[in-house]
């Protein structure tokens, strides 16, 4: 027993050991987690893309490959759709459990979520809004929407029992994915997550992360399913840097190369 129990103490002191590193900067023994943590802050901002509705996460695939052959280490939330003050919490949690400097990327109803999971981390040096909400205090997706025409999405939503909305697929390529090819607009359309409703309807209760990190904006110049003058609109108001592609909502996958270059500019 005697002997178990001290080989189990050295095996323990060897551990503890292993975790010490000397930081010659300060002369010093520093834990290498710390260590390792200095390193990552002096290196490229981590990018975390955050999905909209109607999607999920897979959607960066293109962007995602652009950026990680540029050196970039990229994470993708998966948010559940359920609720809005649920979405923030997971992607709030995803942000700050990076190390280091942060940009975060939000599309379409992402755009919302990053709004309020951003805001007050310091980590968080920019924000790109990708055909995106940007919401002020108090404001719902719901109300924003109303400040332009409709030019389609809104007449192309059907509810399920349980309240949830899909995009009614026959319509699917025309008001959301519409610079798409058919065939790749039709498939996605058989592939989309609904979004809850009521998350429509909840208000941003925290201050807008925009009015205080620095943002960029990309306007999808035939986009129906957030009208564009919305989109200028928001951007305007943020004080964003503007980019303006061709392209329907799913600017991100339609238009990736440009999109990613817009992200890596905001990474410098």
């Amino acid at each position: 027993m005697r002997k178990h129990l001290a080989s189990t103490v050295v095996a323990a002191a060897a551990v503890f050991a292993s975790l010490l590193a000397c930081d010659s900067d300060r002369g010093g023994l520093v834990p290498l987690a710390m260590s390792a943590e200095h390193r990552v802050a002096s290196g490229p901002p981590t990018i975390v893309l955050v999905h909209g509705a109607w999607a999920d996460a897979s959607g960066w695939y293109d962007v995602t490959r652009v950026l990680q052959d540029h050196g970039f280490k990229v994470v993708a939330v998966q948010n559940s759709l359920f609720s809005y003050a649920t979405d923030i919490q997971t992607t709030k949690r995803l942000i700050d459990a990076q190390q280091g400097p942060v940009v975060v990327v939000g599309h379409s109803y992402g755009g919302a979520v990053i709004t309020a999971a951003a805001s007050g981390n310091p980590n968080v040096k920019a924000l790109v809004y990708v055909t995106a909400f940007a919401p002020d205090m108090n404001e719902a997706l719901g109300g924003l929407l109303q400040r332009f025409p409709d030019l389609g999405l809104g007449k192309a939503l059907v509810p399920d029992a349980a309240g949830f909305l899909y995009i009614d697929p026959a319509q699917y390529p025309v008001v959301f994915a519409n610079s798409l090819p058919l065939k790749q607009a039709a498939a996605f359309a058989t592939e989309q997550k609904p979004i809850a409703g009521s998350a429509l309807g909840e208000a941003l209760t925290t201050p807008p992360a925009w009015k205080t990190i620095p943002s960029w904006y990309v306007v999808g110049t035939e986009d129906r399913a957030i009208n564009p003058e919305l989109e200028r609109f928001m951007a305007k108001r943020m004080g964003a840097k503007v980019t303006e592609l061709k392209s329907g909502h799913l600017v991100f996958i339609a238009r990736a190369p440009e999109v990613a270059r817009i992200i890596e500019d905001a990474a410098k």
